[in-house]
């Protein structure tokens, strides 16, 4: 959800103004005559979304490009998926960090698949000519119903299906689409027979959200899975064994002519070493109170990974 609000917000901006989110200067990172020109046939430029994780990604895919010996150029920050897609399709861009789930939905709307592999085979098959994705890592950025360790322990949950037969004790905050989207409050009662005691409308994995968990004026929320404050206050992301909510994979969306073995080794390295709980510490660091260079995140995270 949070990709596709920020989407539409993004699709709106740019519809209204040609001048794109910079980083810090207001430029547009494909400004200046390099939307529609391709990038240099010996250098991958690797872009972002507007978003610090995404951002936080480019800059891995970056270093290790780099340090493999390939010849990168960067333009970051640039914006909604209907902004960098057409900029993949005519090479302004090469390379960008993605999430399979809602990549797949961008390109096939009418797409059914929710597990990891089935999204991930799904979206080989649904995407343009010209375009391909390299391995899928096991980090995710999706939806999820969280609870305290407090609820998870008196429930012993830990998963939906645990927390199932006890949903009738508990209420639920979550951002007010999540009471009528299809894997919101329906997909939990259709997949888990779950239905909650109160729905209690929030905002969407912000303040409101972790405040009314923290106080328990709600029992369990929906948030992203990456969202340090999780890991924080030692709150519990319960398993979704019947995948009410489809897989969204980080994976590198890459021209296929820029997608040389050296690259595809490299990339793929990333995403073999690449987890969840491993994207949700690198984005703490990245939040942390001295705001450090998403380069320098990168840079360590490689390192210690022996990338």
């Amino acid at each position: 959800m949070k990709r596709t609000v920020a989407g539409l917000v993004t699709a709106l901006v740019a519809a209204l103004s040609l001048t794109a989110c910079g980083g810090g200067s207001g430029s547009d990172p494909l400004a200046g005559g390099n939307s529609g020109s391709q990038s240099p046939s010996d250098t991958i430029t690797i872009g972002s979304a507007n978003f610090p994780e995404s951002q936080l990604l480019a800059e891995i895919y970056a270093a290790a490009l780099t340090k493999a010996g390939a010849k990168v150029s960067k333009k970051l920050n640039i914006g909604s998926r209907e902004t960098y897609i057409p900029a993949l399709k005519d090479g302004s861009i090469d390379l960008i960090p993605e999430y399979s789930g809602v990549l797949l939905q961008y390109f096939d709307k009418t797409a059914t698949a929710t597990s990891a592999d089935d999204v991930y085979a799904a979206l080989q098959k649904a995407l343009p000519s010209g375009l391909s994705v390299l391995d899928k890592s096991a980090a995710e950025d999706k939806d999820a119903i969280v609870v305290t360790k407090e609820t998870a322990d008196k429930y012993n949950a830990k998963s939906l299906a645990d927390i199932a037969p006890h949903c009738g004790d508990l209420v639920i905050g979550a951002a007010p689409e999540f009471q009528k989207r299809p894997d919101g409050v329906p997909g939990l009662l259709k997949n888990y027979n779950c239905t909650f005691k109160d729905f209690k409308s929030l905002d969407a994995d912000g303040p409101l959200t972790v405040a009314a968990l923290t106080q328990n004026t709600v029992q369990a929320a929906d948030m992203f899975t990456t969202d340090s404050t999780i890991q924080k206050n030692g709150w519990v992301v319960l398993e979704d064994p019947k995948f009410n909510f489809a897989a969204q994979n980080v994976l590198p969306l890459i021209n296929t002519a820029k997608a040389s073995d050296k690259v595809k080794q490299a990339l793929n390295a990333i995403s073999a070493k690449l987890d969840t709980k491993t994207l949700t510490d690198l984005n703490t660091k990245l939040a942390a109170p001295d705001k450090p260079d998403a380069s320098k995140v990168a840079a360590d995270w490689l390192a210690t990974a022996g990338i």
